[in-house]
């Protein structure tokens, strides 16, 4: 029915109940994003995909889940949303991050990811000093445009912040912002820790340019960022003879 909502009829009606989506979130949200695979991802899908459960009449019980005092039904409501990506769900998805409960904040932070945005972003910005590092890259790495991105990198922001933007940077092999990436690695004027984490973004980028970056820093003052550039160096150039075999 979704594949039909959105290739032909944006009239498909869904009979099916709340409280029907709720009981079973993994197969629903493996339905929803088997649906918008199949047609690309592009925003018409998502659109469409999101119209179909509105008509439906079931958006504001999945809405009203997230802030029931049932951990179960939040955690269900929050895979549905975040993978219909309902914009009304982030900031209900947003304070799930906040949520005492491990297991919560954990659905609560891959579903917001999943949802992206700007407002996702801030989201997660808001709260790096309580999310794990690792958590908020790949988070970030899902949820962050490219224009989000490169607001980033260019501005001044605390190092943990700034090593989980350079991190998410990595994790999307993303070549369009390596000069700004190296750069950063470059600047004896950043924190340690963040010119390190650049060297490392560098070495997941894979780029030939990393490479060429990395080299200038063989005589950096700094003997921690020299062994990360060393590293990233032998990273990028492994990457670049598979790619020619």
């Amino acid at each position: 029915m979704l594949a039909t909502a959105i290739g032909s009829d944006p009239r498909v009606v869904l009979n099916v109940k709340s409280a029907e989506v709720l009981a079973e979130p993994g197969p629903v949200t493996e339905v929803i994003s088997a649906a918008l695979e199949s047609a690309g991802n592009g925003l018409m899908a998502q659109l469409a995909v999101a119209d179909t459960f509105r008509r439906s009449g079931l958006e504001p019980d999945l809405l009203n889940s997230l802030a029931s005092p049932d951990p179960v039904l939040r955690m269900a409501g929050a895979r549905v949303c975040g993978a219909l990506r309902l914009p009304d769900a982030v900031p209900w998805l947003a304070d799930l991050l906040d949520e005492p409960s491990p297991a919560v904040r954990d659905v609560a932070i891959r579903s917001i990811a999943n949802a992206g945005g700007h407002r996702v972003v801030e989201a997660l910005l808001a709260r790096a000093d309580r999310l794990p590092m690792y958590r908020l890259a790949m988070a970030l790495a899902q949820a962050a445009s490219d224009i989000d991105l490169e607001s980033l990198l260019r501005e001044a922001s605390p190092a943990k912040t700034m090593v989980a933007v350079l991190m998410a940077c990595g994790l999307r092999r993303d070549a369009l912002h390596g000069h700004l990436v190296v750069r950063m690695a470059q600047d004896r004027e950043c924190e340690t820790e963040i010119r390190v984490a650049a060297c490392r973004a560098l070495a997941m980028i894979g780029e030939p340019a990393g490479a060429d970056g990395m080299r200038l820093l063989a005589t950096d003052e700094d003997e921690t960022v020299r062994k990360a550039s060393v590293r990233a160096r032998m990273r990028i150039s492994a990457a670049i003879r598979r790619r020619i075999a």
